[in-house]
């Protein structure tokens, strides 16, 4: 084997071949084949200092890394991903187009498909960055009276209307796709109409809830997160599952640093609001998640609920248990934001640990707080449900770990 003298270039080299080894078992191939695998890396970082996955394994890893994700609820359904490799790619146009492809046969008239399309992977001096959180996201705009919008997109918007974006004004107007190549400007592209799906939100028991004027987005596509594979980085590695309705109901329209709509909801139901002791922020919260729900299913779009999602976990658990494989979790981020003691995994214990591959954050090219961590990510998507913030996230609060730091892996199907 060649001697490697890069520091570098030998821990590339270690973190490629615990992957090939513990990728090339899992899928059935000979021992022999991965150290054939491994020498061909070694092979190309003595040449090069990088090497490239094949299409199998970036298959492969994408999926790992959903299964891997400490935070994610939804990772029953970890092998079922559609994996776009657009790693050919090197313009901003084309990669909008793939991202447009993406929206569009994910989306599936409704019936979302788990999906994820990779780029070129980071080196030197070179990346591809999509700044919006989500590829669908409702701008916010600094009036007079407050915030209009969504005040998790505050930054965004600035940024998209000093590229020359104009937005209609609205508390529901979707931001422009925003895509920097290798460090150059970044371009912008609006998205097409017909690739927006959104649900206008009812409720079953009352009609006057229609006169709140609410919608959300049918599916939650997470587009600034990183993936990591064999000590190679993807920058651009956009992933979508479906909503988990708490995500919308319990955080994006709920939150009082989001849309803050609770007391709008209470209203609407004649809930008496002159004390914290009548519990109308828990009614409001439960016939705002009863209206999410019921408008989707309306709708025909997938989503799922938090007491389902919970109990496909449990079966996830069980089946990692059946392969040997210890789940990784942080207990804080699985329970539900709604009614979690009435979930079975309230009184479960988990662990979280880094491990690889995996969805990782990492920092905001744009803005003050560029360089510092994620805008947030506040929803808990799911592909089977998402992140429990929104916002830079899936919310206008970021996500940060127990010493404030913004935290290394995240859950790309849940926000």
């Amino acid at each position: 084997m060649e001697v490697l003298k890069n520091h570098t270039a030998a821990a590339l080299l270690e973190n490629a071949a615990a992957f090939i080894r513990s990728s090339y078992s899992e899928l059935g191939k000979d021992p022999a084949e991965a150290e054939r695998r491994i020498n061909e890396i070694t092979s190309s970082l003595v040449k090069t200092g990088t090497y490239c996955h094949t299409a199998e394994e970036l298959a492969f890893g994408a999926k790992a890394a959903w299964r891997n994700s400490s935070r994610c609820i939804g990772r029953l359904f970890w092998d079922s991903l559609v994996v776009r490799d657009a790693r050919q790619l090197e313009t901003a146009s084309e990669v909008a187009e793939a991202i447009f492809e993406h929206m569009r046969t994910a989306t599936n008239g409704g019936k979302v498909k788990p999906t994820i399309t990779i780029f070129r992977q980071a080196m030197e001096g070179r990346e591809i960055r999509i700044w919006n959180h989500q590829f669908i996201r409702y701008a916010g705009y600094e009036t007079e009276d407050g915030v209009l919008g969504d005040p998790a997109s505050l930054e965004l918007t600035r940024e998209a209307l000093r590229l020359g974006w104009e937005g209609a004004g609205t508390p529901f107007d979707v931001l422009p796709l925003i895509i920097q190549i290798d460090g150059q400007e970044p371009e912008w592209f609006p998205l097409p109409e017909e690739l927006v799906l959104e649900v206008p939100l009812t409720h079953p028991d009352n009609p006057a809830f229609a006169g709140l004027g609410l919608r959300w987005y049918g599916v939650p596509f997470i587009a600034d997160m990183a993936l990591e594979i064999g000590g190679l980085r993807y920058t651009a590695a956009p992933f979508n599952g479906w909503y988990m309705e708490t995500e919308i109901g319990a955080r994006n329209l709920a939150d009082q640093s989001r849309y803050n709509k609770l007391p709008e909801v209470a209203d609407v139901f004649g809930l008496d609001r002159s004390s914290p002791a009548t519990l109308w922020k828990d009614r409001a919260l439960v016939e705002l998640n009863v209206a999410v729900l019921h408008s989707f299913k309306r709708h025909g779009v997938s989503i799922v609920d938090h007491h389902t999602a919970a109990q496909q976990f449990v079966r996830f658990e069980e089946r990692e248990a059946a392969e040997g494989r210890e789940v990784n979790g942080r207990w804080t981020w699985l329970i539900p934001p709604l009614s979690p003691a009435a979930t079975p995994i309230w009184d479960r214990p988990y662990q979280e640990r880094e491990v690889s591959p995996n969805y990782v954050y990492q920092d905001r090219p744009y803005g003050p707080g560029s360089g510092e961590g994620s805008e947030g990510a506040g929803d808990r998507t799911s592909a089977g449900a998402s992140r429990k913030i929104e916002g830079a996230d899936p919310v206008g609060t970021s996500h940060s770990d127990d010493e404030g730091r913004p935290p290394k892996q995240g859950c790309p199907f849940h926000f």
